[in-house]
């Protein structure tokens, strides 16, 4: 409910502008509501767009971003969005890390060829049969489950009884990953592809109790119904600028370089530059994080039951190397050509073995060694990122996401010395699967300075207010209500709700959050719109 009493300058205002803010504010405006969005950058997208990392280079990258899977059709179609989302023939590539010379090499159109490189690299054909059953099992609950949400949340016993497998659903949801791994898995290199899935930005174990891994994991088997990760054609900056068309042509406000000081109990936003007015809206709706959050309301003096319990530190566990290569780095596995094994997710020293002593080394306080990591080039899919010129020439760009670089190794220290460290530790994971080192084939720019650079945790949170660099903006929550929760206003429902009536959480922190989705943008405009309508 809204106060009409006050005088409101719009119906909503939004604070942040990544690309759950611009699909929230395509909704609400294009139902005749008076929206802006207020961005501290000069840009809007956040971390879902493109750049060009070098000068005088035409590659134009996601620094941050990658692929997509989690973004609904619904939004696509509800927003008139024109985005081609390319899908990648091969999965994966797995090098043995014990004997590079051999790999495991998924590859969606040809079963029999993905049987033959299991059985090369691990001696049994059947761990490729056990791989697919692992994978199809889990096809019900993203067809369950991802269709829920674009709606008002489901309860938790709903769920599991629609589903109809209780056996399956306390494997998944109930008791730590690493079980069920085991369990479907024999080998330690086809589990740590498994397990892969649950530790993207997040530091966990695969035996974690708080079970953060398994929200991770489902979050990367559900996109789509199908848990396939494409490739947004013309680079993720395509995605970020459909969303901002959107808005703009269904007459949202929205002004760069706003930077918000203050939020109060009552709506009113105030501006970090002195001379800009306040805005105040009916609704607030607040696509930054749940730690930015708490900041702007302590600093909008909102009384103290309007901030509930101050959220942890968030904390990121990645570094992200990009790279731009003036050719694909020759393998040590002869059996498969460069171009496949680098066309889907190149999969570096994730065994299960290794993961699990990596988030050991890295909570000693040390870096892992080797760092694992999954490598992703995009320009074999979308060669489009690329100008003519550097098509012509074989130029292909390479990111490295590597895992179980916690923030609290990087806090407070972006010094070229830590960046360089972190850099020569990832290429040394890299190239100890290669036949030659990647430096070797790194694309040197018209100013003589290679084409590569580290991405921190601390650099997220520097560049794009991502606190601790963590790219959920906190913990990922199950996509559902609890049976005993309440559900009493549109904002629970939804699950865009914070302690203010007024205040919703249209970002990466809401429930059903995380990824370039855009669905936290979805729920909160859909929450908003049944609100000031009462």
């Amino acid at each position: 409910m809204v106060n009409e009493a006050l005088e409101y300058t719009h119906d909503v205002v939004i604070v942040g502008g990544g690309h759950n803010a611009l699909v929230a504010a395509a909704y609400l405006a294009r139902a005749g509501k008076r929206t802006v969005v207020l961005e501290r950058l000069d840009h809007f997208g956040g971390a879902a767009v493109s750049e060009e990392p070098w000068p005088g280079v035409e590659a134009r990258l996601s620094r941050y971003s990658y692929l997509v899977s989690l973004l609904p059709q619904q939004i696509v179609a509800d927003l008139g969005l024109k985005l081609e989302l390319a899908r990648r023939r091969y999965s994966s590539y797995t090098p043995d890390p014990a004997d590079p010379s051999r790999g495991i090499l998924v590859d969606n159109g040809d079963a029999a060829a993905t049987t033959a490189s299991f059985a090369r690299v691990t001696g049994d054909a059947a761990e490729a049969e056990r791989f697919d059953a692992f994978y199809a099992r889990l096809v019900p609950v993203a067809e369950l489950l991802f269709p829920t949400v674009t709606d008002p949340l489901v309860r938790r016993s709903e769920l599991q009884r629609r589903l109809g497998d209780d056996t399956l659903w306390a494997e998944l949801f109930e008791r730590p990953l690493g079980g069920l791994i085991r369990d479907s898995l024999t080998t330690d290199i086809a589990r740590g592809i498994a397990l892969t899935d649950g530790l993207i930005g997040t530091f966990a174990t695969a035996d974690d109790p708080s079970l953060r891994q398994n929200k991770c994991f489902l979050y990367h088997v559900i996109g789509g119904g199908t848990g396939d990760w494409d490739v947004p054609v013309g680079g993720m900056g395509r995605v970020s600028g459909e969303l901002e068309r959107a808005a703009r042509e269904s007459g949202a406000e929205l002004r760069g370089g706003a930077e918000v000081r203050a939020i109060t109990a009552d709506g009113t936003v105030r501006l970090s530059d002195p001379a800009a007015d306040p805005v105040r809206g009916r609704l607030v709706l607040s696509g930054v994080g749940p730690a930015v959050l708490e900041r702007l309301l302590s600093e909008g003096n909102a009384p103290a039951a309007a901030v509930r319990e101050a959220p942890e530190r968030p904390e990121g566990a990645q570094v992200k190397i990009n790279m731009l290569l003036s050719r694909l780095p020759k393998l040590r596995d002869s059996e498969v050509d460069p171009r496949a094994a680098f066309a889907g997710t190149f999969h570096i020293n994730e065994t299960f073995t290794q993961l699990e002593e990596a988030h050991a080394a890295a909570t000693a306080g040390g870096l892992p060694a080797p760092i694992p990591a999954e490598i992703y080039c995009h320009s074999l899919t979308d060669p489009s990122i690329l100008s003519p010129e550097l098509q012509a020439a074989g130029v292909q760009t390479l990111t490295l996401f590597g895992l179980h670089v916690p923030d609290r190794l990087v806090t407070g220290d972006t010094n070229a010395e830590l960046r360089a460290e972190l850099l020569a530790a990832a290429q040394r994971s890299l190239d100890s699967v290669l036949a030659e080192p990647i430096a070797d084939c790194i694309f040197i720019a018209p100013d003589g300075s290679p084409c590569i650079e580290a991405r921190t945790t601390a650099d997220l949170e520097e560049s794009l207010g991502m606190i601790g660099g963590d790219i959920f903006h906190g913990a990922l929550s199950w996509p559902w209500a609890e049976d005993d929760e309440t559900l009493d206003t549109p904002a629970a429902r939804w699950g865009v709700d914070t302690a203010l009536p007024n205040l919703l959480v249209c970002g990466s922190g809401a429930r059903r959050g995380g990824a370039v989705s855009g669905i936290g943008g979805h729920n909160a405009a859909h929450a908003a719109l049944e609100l000031l309508a009462e």
